[in-house]
């Protein structure tokens, strides 16, 4: 299968080249340049997150070097559980889709570790190290260091912004050493966005550290997220014979489009809906038809504070920048600081479970739908990241602590090592060397 750039239709890539570029040459993002179809039938004898995995997958590695590989890449990538958890039956029902059990409690350990698999094995007889540089508003780093930590011939440059993570986020960014570099930037995510595209843009760095991409801008992390949709709904279904719509938390937007894509590639999904927090760039351009991207403002749910969401252009792309069709493909509900703290308290009360901000802003879109909308499908709303990440926010909300999961445990205990920079390339040209 061939990939494009969403710019340049006659910039195009295989699979492999696709992953280790990261971002196309004119700066556009690798899409397929078809989906591939699916029937439901498809995924018979597919029980296992690796087993669907690879069936989904195996249309984009064919023909590449990564063919024979893809069913031990999915197995070491899928290893950890994803439960789909039933919270209401009756009239209304609504399952959560846990994605927060893998090495550092966030929904991006799949898609980080399906990547440094992938990039591990493309790089094994190289003579000089790949560099993987990424943005991250909290949660891409931490997956991203952990995927890449140890592995050979592999250099991992991390950038977050300095004093808008919690504190448990800034720990699993600056916890490791070895391979990975970490980058405290003096500024916003954006800042942090805009001087890895900066350094992408520029050939001579591109070509001096071999630069590519962790960042849900890569291909590599974004197909394997259309797995867990692929398989939460296929077990709906099968269980159900009816299509599940999904609540997705979403920040830069990567979590979000591969939902659509799993959808569009024929697995039973119905409503795609975004729970944004007080960055409203998505729900205002799906109102208005004008995207305008904005400075990102620091909320509670900060790994989605993101004011320039990069794989907007993807889904524009998609949908040939027809607004009514995105209005059809996907919806949009911003939920702001005060509400994120009334849901998290309020779930709670309901049935004892404490979500993280993120997911709160999901379970607040949900309990805000009408009541015919409510029970008119099963809903999935998209748990992405553990609430221990956040106790500073939740612990006082619910009145107690909220017990650490042995995985992020360990990482607390870890010394912490990290540069400061401020926003600007030639500072993180000295760091790259």
């Amino acid at each position: 299968m061939k990939f494009r750039s969403t710019r340049d239709p006659e910039s195009s890539a295989d699979f492999c080249t696709a992953l280790e570029r990261g971002i196309a040459p004119d700066g556009g993002l690798y899409v397929p340049v078809s989906l591939p179809r699916h029937s439901i039938d498809d995924f018979d004898g597919c029980d296992t997150l690796a087993t669907v995995a690879e069936c989904l997958l195996r249309p984009f590695v064919e023909g590449t070097a990564l063919a024979p590989e893809l069913a031990d890449i999915c197995s070491e990538s899928f290893s950890f559980p994803i439960p789909l958890l039933r919270l209401q039956d009756g009239p209304e029902q609504l399952s959560v889709l846990e994605l927060f059990h893998g090495p550092t409690a966030a929904f991006k350990d799949v898609g980080a570790r399906f990547l440094a698999a992938s990039l591990e094995r493309m790089n094994a007889d190289r003579e000089r190290p790949l560099t993987i540089l990424v943005a991250t508003s909290g949660d891409t780093g931490g997956a991203v260091a952990a995927a890449f930590h140890g592995r050979p011939n592999v250099r991992t440059v991390i950038l977050y912004p300095l004093g808008l993570v919690s504190p448990r986020q800034e720990k699993q960014l600056t916890c490791w050493g070895g391979n990975v570099t970490t980058l405290a930037v003096k500024g916003s995510f954006d800042d942090c966005q805009r001087l890895v595209k900066q350094a992408f843009a520029d050939p001579g760095l591109r070509e001096a550290h071999r630069l590519s991409s962790a960042n849900s801008i890569s291909i590599g992390r974004l197909l394997p997220q259309t797995v867990y949709y692929a398989f939460a709904s296929l077990s709906l279904w099968r269980s159900e014979a009816r299509r599940p719509g999904f609540i997705i938390p979403t920040g830069n937007l990567g979590n979000a489009q591969a939902c659509v894509w799993a959808r569009s590639m024929g697995l039973p999904i119905a409503d795609v809906i975004l729970a944004t927090n007080a960055n409203r760039p998505i729900p205002d351009f799906l109102e208005s038809g004008e995207w305008r991207p904005r400075d990102s403002l620091a909320t509670l749910a900060s790994a989605m504070d993101v004011g320039n969401p990069s794989n907007m252009e993807r889904l524009r792309w998609q949908f040939n920048d027809d607004i009514e069709a995105l209005r059809a493909a996907v919806g949009a509900i911003s939920v702001d600081d005060a509400q994120i703290r009334e849901q998290i308290a309020a779930e709670f009360q309901r049935n004892g479970r404490v979500w993280c901000p993120h997911t709160a802003t999901a379970m607040w879109v949900y309990r805000h739908f009408s009541e015919k909308r409510r029970a008119e499908k099963h809903w999935v709303v998209a748990a992405t990241a553990h609430p221990a990440k956040f106790e500073e926010i939740v612990e006082p909300l619910i009145g107690r602590s909220v017990e650490i999961p042995e995985q992020l445990a360990a990482l607390l205990e870890l010394p912490v090592k990290a540069t400061r920079i401020t926003p600007e390339l030639d500072q993180l040209t000295k760091v790259l060397g």
